[in-house]
């Protein structure tokens, strides 16, 4: 980077010397003052000072643009040889009586050439990072088109020349050659660059061409006799040096590194900028070849012609091929390799176009499928059966779908399907259909399988108006529909908000949950009915809002089922808890209960998961207790009960929390490996005054006792009931007459001085 600040300031400096010294010859190019000194002043002065000038510039743009530097080097090289042949011819060919020719001028002059041809390469290596045959092809189409219309044109009348001395003959020779050379490589890497807005190279290019006229131009002079030196002509090879040094001033490393990568990262050679220069010279050699018909030109020139029309069907072949891979790999990424469809970035893709048509009349559909028992699968036959049984489910639902539906999979055992001109109840009768149809089994290796699936349904454009809102929206009803076991759940908007608002929720609670620190837990205390002792603490989840403020579980809990973050959930309240019971646990052995949900329940990682966090926070089993609805067990009753037994084993004590609120509580006691069960407050709220509900508790007290379980009763909010229900035989009381739930600090000192039963 210093280098670069240093070259700044002087290249500029270098090129106003060099534009000053042109724009000076150019006032005395059409009126020059008399007399030999002013000669001498314009021709070896001003002429040369703008060669220097230049010279200096790209020596300048060497030290500073480092991937152009070879370029820059070379093209230093040429001008010192131009001055070189200038100062020569100058002060010594042009003294003596009889200029001879080729003269040691002439050497410098053709040496100019070979440092120019390394520029052209030096530039085009530095923005070419990798090259391919197309690139190639089109520099060769280009050289040899080009080179067909300047032997034809430039060469023509020079080929002619054959008297005088071999040397002679061969030197004015040479100079056309030289240029038909340099324009043939200036045409070739237009060719393999294409046209683009590159600065250094236009202004390159437009030197090198400046250069060409002024050789020609001077060819068909000096043949003629007439030249002058001195003259209007000399400008167009000074006006040449001045382009060289613009093009040497404004080079760019971070454009030259950026054009690199560009051409690096460019899968074919397709479009009208790469194509112009190769396609405008083949037709060039084409009617270089129907003009020529009858030798009026050279056979160099038909030879190069025929070249270039074969370098241009090659090009044409090697154009399709790269076009057909160049398809194969843009439908490779766009579809699943393991079942053949569609993928999550082709389905984006056509959601897009369908959202752009969709209307309110005629809405769209997202059908959002997840497999339930795919893990299983995979976990007791292997992942290559679960592939098979993916594989199947293309072929089954085609039959189902539309021609103009797209079945597609996101990934894992997620499939979706894109419903165009569909209403909502079109779109949950078809994800009934498609569910009916997954729900028959499967035959994998000889095996009958049978897997379940959740589908979520959402429209477009309400209430999704995006392709993102409409795969949340999707996402959330196909959580749901799993929580829920229901198989298909439609998207309906939140009353209370708008579907920005819950999805907005969502996201924050995963966040939340990331980052932590935002939930927290507030402890509610449990007594014994006998002695007032504290026997326990429920953990009650809190989330500490940034704006909202603090937010209860009925806020939060919808947001973390609805978005699937119930599991994740769980394992943030049950190390917040840990984290708790591990202040007071030494001193005071109050077990914390921690609820789980349906998600949980049946994890058969959930044993290991807590007997970690037991040993993380140096707690016994018996710190713990955990609580789960009696419902939760109905979809899974045989895995959930084996994961129940599993942490009675580990020594964790489990409850059954809300009993006498499901459906069918007397069948699953029986199975149940349950320590305590938790009377829902709706039975024990109006035990005092209603002889019914009494009745109910008297006979669940003595049915629990004789199963071994303790009894909590929950919500009890006066004194009154928590004495009823201590002489209906209950064990443990927790309610407002206790204590409220409180933040953990606030706990841990109510422990220390525990308040009696109060009425709050």
């Amino acid at each position: 980077m210093p280098s670069t600040a240093r070259a700044t300031a002087p290249s500029r400096h270098a090129l106003a010397l060099t534009l000053a010294a042109l724009a000076v010859f150019a006032t005395g190019a059409w009126g020059r003052p008399d007399g030999e000194g002013w000669a001498v002043a314009y021709d070896l002065v001003l002429y040369n000072a703008v060669y220097v000038g230049a010279a200096l510039v790209c020596a300048l743009a060497a030290l500073r643009a480092e991937g152009d530097r070879l370029a820059w080097w070379s093209m230093t090289v040429a001008l010192l040889l131009g001055v070189a042949g200038n100062l020569v011819y100058s002060l010594v060919v042009a003294r003596m009586a009889e200029e001879p020719f080729p003269s040691i001028a002439d050497a410098f002059y053709l040496g100019f050439y070979v440092p120019l041809y390394v520029t052209l390469v030096g530039l085009i290596r530095a923005r070419v990072a990798r090259f391919h045959a197309s690139m190639w092809l089109d520099g060769v189409v280009g050289a040899l088109g080009a080179g067909a219309v300047a032997v034809a044109v430039l060469l023509g009348p020079a080929l002619e020349v054959t008297e005088g001395h071999l040397a002679a003959v061969l030197t004015s020779l040479a100079y056309p050659i030289a240029d038909v050379v340099l324009l043939a490589l200036l045409v070739g890497v237009g060719a393999i660059l294409g046209v683009r807005r590159d600065r250094t190279l236009l202004l390159l290019g437009a030197g090198i061409v400046a250069q060409l006229v002024g050789d020609i131009v001077f060819l068909d002079l000096a043949t003629a006799g007439v030249y002058v030196e001195g003259g209007p002509l000399d400008l167009t090879w000074l006006v040449a040096m001045a382009s060289f040094a613009l093009a040497a001033h404004h080079s760019d490393p971070g454009a030259v590194q950026a054009s690199a990568d560009a051409g690096a990262r460019a899968a074919t050679r397709v479009g009208w900028r790469v194509l112009a220069l190769p396609l405008t010279c083949n037709l060039a050699s084409l009617v270089i070849l129907a003009a020529g018909y009858g030798d009026r030109f050279s056979a160099a020139a038909a030879w190069l012609a025929v070249g270039c029309v074969v370098a241009a069907l090659a090009r044409t072949a090697i154009t399709f091929r790269e076009v057909r891979a160049f398809n194969e790999v843009r439908e490779q990424a766009r579809t699943d390799e393991l079942t053949g469809l569609p993928n999550r970035r082709a389905l984006i893709d056509e959601a897009r176009r369908m959202l752009a048509t969709a209307t309110a009349r005629h809405p769209a559909a997202l059908l959002l499928l997840d497999l339930d028992g795919f893990k299983e699968v995979n976990d007791s036959l292997g992942h290559h059966a679960g592939d098979s049984l993916l594989g199947q489910v293309g072929p089954r639902l085609r039959g189902a779908l539309r021609t103009s539906d797209t079945l597609a999979r996101l990934g894992g055992d997620e499939f979706a399907v894109l419903l165009p001109d569909a209403a909502l109840d079109v779109a949950q009768a078809r994800a009934e259909q498609i569910r009916e149809l997954l729900l028959q089994p499967f035959t994998v290796e000889g095996t009958r399988l049978h897997v379940g699936v959740s589908i979520g349904v959402a429209t477009a454009p309400v209430p999704a108006a995006t392709v993102q809102e409409l795969l949340r929206c999707a996402d959330v009803a196909m959580y749901a529909a799993k929580a829920s076991r229901e198989g298909v759940r439609v998207y309906v908007p939140d009353p209370h908000g708008g579907t920005g608002d819950r999805l907005h929720t969502m996201e924050e609670l995963r966040t939340a949950l990331d980052e932590g620190g935002q939930l927290l837990v507030h402890l509610q205390p449990q007594v014994d009915l006998e002695d007032g002792r504290v026997v326990g603490a429920e953990a009650l989840v809190r989330w500490q809002h940034p704006t909202r403020g603090l937010l209860s579980p009925a806020d939060l809990l919808p947001a973390a089922e609805q978005a699937g973050l119930l599991r994740p959930l769980a394992d943030t309240v049950l190390e917040l808890s840990l984290t708790a019971a591990a202040r007071w646990w030494p001193e005071r052995r109050v077990p914390v209960s921690v609820n789980l949900s349906a998600a949980d329940v049946t994890d058969l990682d959930l044993p290991t998961k807590v007997a970690r966090a037991l040993d993380r926070h140096g707690l016994p089993a018996a710190a713990l207790t955990l609580e789960l609805v009696e419902d939760t067990l109905m979809a899974d009753p045989e895995r959930g009960r084996a994961v129940l037994g599993q942490l009675r084993r580990l020594g964790v004590r489990t409850s059954i929390d809300d009993y006498g609120t499901g459906y069918s509580s007397l069948a699953y006691l029986r199975h149940l490996p349950a320590d305590e069960l938790k009377l829902d407050r709706s039975l024990t709220l109006d035990v005092g005054r209603d002889p019914r509900a009494a009745a109910i508790v008297r006979h669940t007290v003595a049915l629990a006792h004789d199963l071994g379980l303790t009894l909590v009763a929950e919500g009890v909010e006066d004194v009154d009931t928590a004495a009823v229900l201590a002489r209906l035989g209950c064990d443990t009381a927790q309610g407002h007459a206790i204590a409220r739930p409180m933040p953990v600090e606030a706990f841990v000192d109510w422990l220390q001085t525990p308040a009696p039963l109060s009425n709050p």
